[in-house]
């Protein structure tokens, strides 16, 4: 793994997988693509939040573009689907497919995403979805780390704490409010 582009949903997941990134001698660029967040005040928060976090450790981060619209599309006729259902395997894809694409545009050959850290989330979903957004782009390979595990869940919640991070109480599409 010579370059690694790291898909960020939030910097409370991003915490403990940077942190241990770094200090396994390892300086993933940060990818924020996270176009299900709504309303857009929220999405700047979280993303000003990675900003602030990945700065603190000299890190690039790339910002993607907001494109709710699109995403909406994307999960047209799932509005109703439960969290880790088919609506959010979906959202990943779009994510992550975002992701790979500048990955591979990029000179990336590796791809993760911090979306694995959360235990609200399927990482079987995750897994899937970043699998087949790598199948879609050249030369680009999913790592699929279970990042819940080796202490990081508990290191996690201890930097929420230690950064103040914001720390939002749901996914962000407005579909998760209601659940």
């Amino acid at each position: 793994m010579s370059r690694i582009l790291l898909h960020a949903c939030c910097a409370p997941c991003s915490g403990a997988i940077v942190e241990y990134l770094v200090q396994q001698g390892i300086r993933p660029v940060i990818f924020y693509s996270n176009s299900n967040i709504v309303p857009p005040e929220e999405y700047d928060l979280r993303r000003n939040e990675c900003v602030r976090y990945a700065l603190k450790w000299g890190l690039e981060i790339v910002s993607d573009e907001y494109d709710h619209a699109a995403w909406g599309a994307c999960i047209q006729g799932l509005e109703n689907e439960p969290e880790r259902g088919g609506r959010c395997l979906e959202c990943f894809k779009f994510r992550l497919l975002r992701a790979a694409q500048y990955a591979s545009e990029h000179g990336f050959d590796t791809l993760t995403t911090t979306l694995a850290s959360s235990r609200w989330k399927s990482l079987e979903q995750v897994n899937e979805a970043g699998r087949w957004a790598c199948s879609q782009v050249p030369g680009v390979e999913w790592w699929d780390r279970n990042w819940r595990k080796g202490g990081l869940q508990e290191r996690r919640n201890q930097i929420i704490k230690e950064e103040n991070f914001y720390n939002q109480l749901y996914c962000g599409c407005e579909f998760s409010q209601r659940d």
